[in-house]
């Protein structure tokens, strides 16, 4: 077992005084009121962080509200704004082993991966969207204006940041997500409210000492912890917000949607997913296998885009289950500080729970188990699930679980992978694995998906956008398209 030694900062971290941000405070719950965290490698609690009261998320809200509208913030030229977004990333990659220790203990991921992929993407997120703030452009317009055909006129468009922005982030990669939505917002020059997952707050407090230290003015980012119920529900609903941008469950992002039309607030969701990866019969089957592999238990399967439904064509199905399986059977479950492991916990012993109910249901409608389906603490361990023999409308392949089960299904053509892969109440995702480009490119269009990946899968980049057709969500992360959803267009019309 190769453990790795934790850091005095990360241990210094854990035990500070409960606080969050607003403002230019770091402050206790109104009512001093608390929440516990835990470690989900052992169950046992980590610390504890404020349960924010609706008051708290108010004053949040007001804060950033004033530092849009009146602040040094207001006034800020593009190039400043780039400057603190570079000031930033590099803060964070100064931090980076600390951020991703935090991530491990708080979210159960390995440490070492953290640091080179949830870390790292972050960082090169905001380095991207840095590159933006000197870049927003409007355009110029020639008119006619009908009504007045003996008149000139200058016209063009302005696009300007939208404003005081309520940024709700899951609890898969937090730090990550939380850049995914703090990078578009302070390039553009919009201001921040986040609210953390209930479960993983600790890198957003970490990073929100990091938005202090580059130098942004008071107000511009405030953090606030506490529960979706109540902290969740009154970012949502608070008059002086001008977006939403939430990462969660479909339920959930339906519920917001629902509430941000009421106030015409604009909104962006990235929600769940179910995303198949389709071998064809001409594939490389040992990469194929190894990625179908990695598409589902990577970071336990936690992941919206996790390749969870598996369509192989028939005559090459039964070997590419049993590649798999092998290679979940040899995977090591442990502590994500322990370097040897290949997969970390669930978050929660309530997620255990959930996906445990799915394996079990699998069981009762008489599918077959083809390795894992097992459970076991301490901490909210689930061995890597393949199943087999399920029918296409059975709910484990229709529901998304969330948690490292792969439902694998055999297929006879490419008209009946595409059927059988866009019969989904979702879309976030999708993979194919195929040599052949023809079929490839034909195939592509048909997808209907946010993401299509060709021989690899859930492989980002932060010039690419990020998000879902149908249930997985509306607007996009990531690349230009986050530029545009955290602004507004102004259209001007001078007589001359």
């Amino acid at each position: 077992m190769a453990i790795a030694t934790l850091l005095p900062a990360a241990t210094a971290f854990i035990q500070r005084a409960p606080r969050m941000l607003i403002g230019a405070e770091w402050v206790e719950a109104a009512d001093g009121q608390t929440m516990p965290l835990r470690n989900p490698a052992t169950g046992e609690q980590l610390c504890v962080v404020p349960r924010a009261t609706v008051d708290d998320v108010d004053r949040a809200v007001l804060a950033a509200r004033q530092a849009f509208d009146d602040s040094p913030w207001s006034r800020t030229r593009p190039r400043e704004r780039q400057n603190l977004l570079w000031k930033l990333a590099d803060l964070m990659q100064r931090d980076a082993e600390l951020l991703a220790q935090l991530e491990c203990l708080n979210n159960g991921k390995s440490a070492a991966v953290a640091q080179v992929m949830d870390v790292q993407l972050a960082i090169d997120f905001l380095r991207y969207m840095a590159g933006w703030a000197t870049k927003i452009e409007g355009s110029s317009v020639e008119v006619s204006v009908p009504l007045m055909p003996d008149q000139q006129f200058h016209s063009f468009i302005r696009r300007e940041a939208v404003g005081v922005v309520g940024a709700i982030v899951a609890w898969n990669f937090p730090l990550l997500l939380a850049c995914w939505k703090l990078g578009p917002a302070l390039a553009t020059g919009c201001t921040v409210v986040l609210k953390p997952a209930d479960e993983t707050p600790l890198t957003a407090l970490k990073l929100a000492e990091l938005v202090q230290e580059a130098g942004y003015p008071d107000g511009v980012f405030n953090l606030v912890t506490g529960t979706g119920i109540t902290a969740g529900s009154a970012l949502t609903r608070n008059p002086l917000v001008d977006k939403l941008t939430f990462t969660g469950s479909t339920a959930v992002g339906k519920e917001i949607g629902k509430i941000a039309m009421d106030s015409m607030t604009r909104v962006t969701l990235e929600l769940g997913g179910k995303s198949p990866t389709i071998v064809m019969a001409d594939a490389d089957l040992g990469s194929a296998a190894a990625g179908a592999a990695s598409a589902i238990f990577f970071n336990q399967g936690q992941v919206c885009c996790a390749g969870s439904r598996l369509y192989v064509q028939r005559k090459h199905f039964d070997n590419v289950v049993a590649d798999i399986a092998g290679i979940a059977n040899a995977m090591k479950l442990g502590s994500g500080l322990d370097t040897s492991v290949d997969m970390g916990p669930l978050i929660s012993a309530r997620q255990q729970e959930r996906v445990w109910r799915y394996i079990e249901m699998g069981r009762e409608s008489g599918a077959t188990i083809a390795c894992g389906g097992e459970q076991f603490g301490p901490g909210y361990f689930v061995k890597p699930t393949v199943i087999v023999d399920v029918d296409q409308k059975h709910s484990l392949v229709q529901e998304e679980i969330f948690g490292p089960v792969l439902v694998a299904i055999p297929f006879d053509d490419e008209a009946d992978a595409l059927r059988m892969a866009n019969d989904s109440p979702y879309g976030l995702g999708a993979s194919i694995w195929s040599n052949d480009l023809a079929a490839v490119h034909r195939m592509i269009p048909r997808i209907k998906s946010g993401s299509v990946w060709v021989n690899c899968h859930s492989a980002l980049d932060p010039a690419l956008p990020f998000g879902g057709y149908k249930m997985s969500g509306v607007g996009r992360e990531m690349g230009y398209a986050a530029i545009e959803h955290y602004t507004e267009l102004k259209s001007v019309l001078i007589k001359l």
